[in-house]
């Protein structure tokens, strides 16, 4: 004779029953809030769960927000197949939407490196997964669990590859790629207290997180900076994190005041109707450091990628070396689908016609 098993206890049950060791109040008022902003009262939204113990919590957390806002929610799972335990972290993210009583929907995705690393794919393939996953189940929003900690390390990793004050803001707290909208809500919390809440859900409910063995994996680039770096500096300043996570709200600041210049620097350089081109004796008329800033804000204007530094100043070289209208039309620069031509003194930017690729059929 089987012995019954005790009914799991509600999310309201869970969360209840250890209210102290959950993140503070704030930070629930804070998820409040962003779930209130893009979304309409009785819109559907999404977070992004991979099974650890971040995304578990955001997850929690955004169940109780969300019947208090009177939201419907998703749980979003995205299936990498780069571990042999993918499939039971799949299970764990199953087993905690039902605990949570939301749907959980799953994709599961090929990561390809092509020459940008393991780490890099998996990074684009889970975006576009999640991007799939927001349009077919009609989202406002995706939630996504970064915290302070996550900033913090990606600060340093894009200082350390050279990347500008735009890279340098690091995540925002709100953003938005490819048509869907992505809220950080934990991005300025301590990741100390959502492993508290962790332990004290596990507690309440027997759920338990799951763990990455890539995560603690210096071979890694980002685990190389949390195992290696980070308890160097946890040594010598305890509260670098927040200060550099801090300092990426200062870059943010300064990235919008450089957007406004170029902003307006732009609209002076006799732009056509579309933004496409613009008259290069007025660009030069501009300072050298706001002629490559404007040149940034017009790819990113014309959809186009940024190009490397190397490209910008090969660029930046032959716009400001053209000493004729009959020798301008000779200049065309390649960039990642893109093509920038001049030609009596216009510079523009014409899309390069892409490949055409035999139809095969689906399988």
């Amino acid at each position: 004779m089987t012995r019954p098993q005790p009914p799991q206890p509600s999310p309201a049950g869970a969360l209840a029953a250890a209210p102290a060791a959950f993140p503070h109040a704030g930070l629930l008022a804070a998820l409040r809030l962003a779930l209130g902003g893009p979304c309409a009262p009785g819109a559907r939204v999404g977070v992004a769960v991979s099974g650890g113990a971040d995304s578990a919590m955001l997850a929690a957390h955004a169940a109780a927000a969300a019947r208090e806002l009177g939201l419907a929610l998703t749980i979003f799972h995205v299936h990498h197949g780069l571990q042999s335990a993918a499939d039971e972290w799949e299970r764990r993210v199953r087993e905690l939407g039902a605990l949570l009583e939301a749907p959980v929907a799953v994709e599961r995705v090929l990561v390809r490196p092509d020459g940008k690393g393991e780490e890099a794919a998996a990074r684009e393939a889970r975006y576009q997964a999640l991007g799939r996953l927001a349009r077919g189940h009609g989202v406002c929003a995706v939630l996504l669990a970064h915290h302070r900690g996550d900033q913090a390390e990606t600060v340093l990793l894009r200082l350390l590859r050279g990347t500008g004050v735009a890279g340098m803001a690091a995540m925002a707290p709100a953003s938005e790629r490819d048509g869907v909208r992505y809220l950080r809500p934990w991005i300025d919390q301590d990741r100390a207290a959502i492993l508290d809440a962790a332990a004290a859900f596990e507690a309440a409910t027997g759920w338990r997180p799951v763990q990455d063995p890539t995560n603690a994996d210096p071979r890694y680039t980002r685990a190389a900076v949390r195992e290696l770096l980070a308890p160097v500096l946890d040594a010598r300043w305890p509260g670098w994190r927040a200060i550099v996570a801090r300092h990426a709200g200062h870059m943010a600041e300064a990235a919008q005041i450089l957007e406004e210049v170029a902003r307006g620097d732009f609209a002076g350089l006799d732009p056509a109707p579309d933004g496409r081109s613009f008259s290069l004796a007025a660009w030069r008329r501009l300072s050298a450091p706001r002629q490559a800033q404007v040149l940034r804000y017009w790819f990113g204007l014309c959809g186009a990628r940024m190009p490397t530094d190397a490209r910008m100043r090969d660029l930046l070289r032959q716009l400001r070396g053209l000493h004729s209208l009959g020798h301008d039309r000779q200049l065309r620069v390649e960039q990642a689908g893109h093509a920038v031509r001049c030609h009596r003194g216009r510079v523009w930017m014409e899309p390069r016609p892409s490949r055409a690729v035999r139809p095969t059929d689906e399988k």
